[in-house]
């Protein structure tokens, strides 16, 4: 059986059995948080548990490393949707400890691609239209220096209303333990 045929006859019998109705919540954030985290395995049941997080309670994004490195990217306007439309007012950036964007290597992920059927005539036609992909693919020295420039950039967004706290933690995929890198309070006093 392949995973899409697994996928929905599973979720088949998901409706059938009404199991979705211990998840059912509105649209609007419970505690009023948008948390932007890594897209990581070990995260996906760990962070809202470690979190005290139930389903219906924050808005959560997932993407490489917990990265926003366009200011004006889909992550960002993401984060805005939250807070104007949504009612969201506080914002978690969440890292973590052994995440495969530290120090990821663009020339071995490049090759990685090229591997994969990708072209050099692609590769080429982007890098000319000025996509340069070795800073694209580009990930951070260390966790918390990936944290750190997140938040920079939500703070030092044009966008976002200056009572908005964002915050800043790195968690331990392997037991869920916190730690404050930025308490965004302080920006708001």
């Amino acid at each position: 059986m392949n995973h899409i045929t697994e996928v929905l006859e599973y979720n088949r019998q998901f409706v059938e059995n009404k199991e979705y109705e211990e998840y059912r919540t509105s649209k609007f954030p419970e505690k009023r948080i948008v948390v932007i985290t890594c897209m990581d395995t070990r995260l996906t049941e760990l962070l809202p548990k470690a979190m005290n997080f139930k389903n219906g309670d924050v808005k959560l994004i997932k993407n490489a490393g917990a990265i926003i490195s366009q200011p004006f990217g889909s992550v960002m306007r993401s984060v805005l949707v939250a807070i104007y439309e949504l009612k969201a007012d506080e914002v978690f950036v969440v890292g973590h400890l052994d995440c495969g964007m530290a120090s990821l290597n663009s020339d071995h992920m490049i090759g990685l691609i090229k591997e994969r059927g990708v072209s050099d005539v692609v590769l080429s036609t982007l890098e000319n239209s000025g996509i340069k992909l070795s800073k694209w693919l580009r990930g951070f020295e260390n966790e918390t220096e990936g944290v750190i420039h997140t938040v920079g950039i939500i703070n030092n967004h044009p966008l976002l209303p200056p009572n908005i706290p964002v915050h800043g933690m790195i968690i331990d995929p392997d037991n869920g333990a916190l730690e404050l890198i930025v308490d965004g309070y302080s920006r708001t006093k």
